[in-house]
């Protein structure tokens, strides 16, 4: 809980999410467990995997993005059958509701699973179910992106965007549109161009991690070479004005995630981030939780709470947050303009407490 007066309606505000992987929702308790029950080898080399508290503690200690990924990566292992990955799924809707979240946009990396010999029908099938679940039971709509992981050859994401069940999840509207994770740098965004192409002509919507520990210049070759309509992260946009300016006039939302940078050694507080410039320069963003069970379980109201406790943000401003991401949602308009009535039924709830 943060320390501000403007908890109760940081928690009432409705939130969309659109920077949530769900792999990154694997908890070191549920690790463990699926790991029991799949038979899968935990390295013995590894003291971190002793137990899910000393795996736990381990998270706590992040050195950069790839030692982050490196026990991500191994984390994925432990995910085998479409229980496994509805599970995992409804385990973040779960901490989502709780959250105030009534949008989710969320990432998942089929690449990872192919290369472990698990199909990518058994990956949707269980993020679908939870997805059915959640809308009907929380009320949460969401939608699917598939991301591709940059640290693989291009070759070998353009070889997954074309297999016919990944074509089929973009036909039938199950997966809606493109990322592009993993470890930023030296992977510039014009070596995915191919694949961001075929996207495009697909109809899909596109996305790509771009600013975290890469430079500006990979938000501009997210723009100009992906043809990307949002930028996942982008923190470093501030180090290029022009760039900062384009961003703001061509409205394109920057899905900012406050724990997650600074516990991935991006910056050293929250307070670092270039928050109040992009709120001052007009730049729309959403705030996100990235991988919140590897970042001490700090899921989306967490990273509200963070950004508060370092900007103080009024009432008005985290309402245009908040209008900003209904916005920049991939939903429809009719889904975007139930929640905007929400929010302005919240607002106008919380005013009328103050003039009380």
């Amino acid at each position: 809980m943060c320390r501000s007066d403007l908890h109760a309606f940081l928690q009432a505000l409705p939130k969309c999410e659109h920077h949530m992987h769900l792999e990154g929702a694997l908890t070191p308790s549920v690790l463990f467990q699926l790991a029991a029950k799949n038979k899968i080898q935990l390295p013995s080399d590894d003291p971190a995997f002793t137990s899910p508290s000393t795996l736990a503690e381990r998270y706590n200690q992040f050195t950069s993005l790839d030692d982050f990924l490196h026990y991500y990566y191994i984390g994925m292992s432990v995910l085998m059958d479409a229980s496994d990955f509805e599970a995992l799924a409804w385990d973040y809707f779960t901490h989502a509701s709780a959250d105030g979240v009534v949008h989710a946009e969320v990432f998942f990396d089929p690449q990872a699973h192919l290369s472990r010999d698990v199909s990518y029908d058994v990956v949707l099938a269980g993020f679908m179910a939870a997805r059915s679940r959640a809308n009907s039971e929380f009320g949460i709509s969401s939608e699917l992106i598939c991301c591709f992981l940059r640290h693989l050859p291009a070759a070998d994401g353009l070889a997954t965007f074309k297999l016919d069940a990944v074509h089929a999840s973009f036909s039938s509207g199950q997966v809606v549109g493109i990322g592009l994770d993993s470890s930023e740098s030296p992977f510039p965004p014009e070596l995915f161009k191919d694949i961001y192409d075929a996207a495009k002509a697909s109809g899909l919507k596109r996305t790509a991690h771009a600013g975290e520990e890469g430079p500006a210049a990979y938000i501009k070759g997210a723009l100009d070479d992906l043809d990307v309509s949002r930028i996942d992260h982008g923190i470093r946009l501030a180090e290029d004005p022009a760039l900062v300016k384009r961003v703001a006039e061509q409205q394109i939302l920057l899905s900012v995630c406050p724990i997650s940078n600074v516990l991935l050694r991006c910056v050293s507080s929250v307070a670092e981030l270039p928050i109040r410039m992009f709120l001052d320069q007009g730049v729309r963003f959403s705030i996100n939780s990235d991988d919140p069970a590897y970042f001490g379980n700090n899921y989306l109201l967490a990273n509200y709470c963070a950004v508060q406790d370092a900007f103080g943000l009024s009432k008005d401003e985290w309402s245009g947050i908040c209008e900003a991401g209904i916005n920049g949602s991939w939903c429809s308009e009719q889904r975007k303009e139930e929640m905007l009535a929400k929010l302005k039924a919240v607002v106008t709830q919380f005013r009328s407490k103050d003039a009380a």
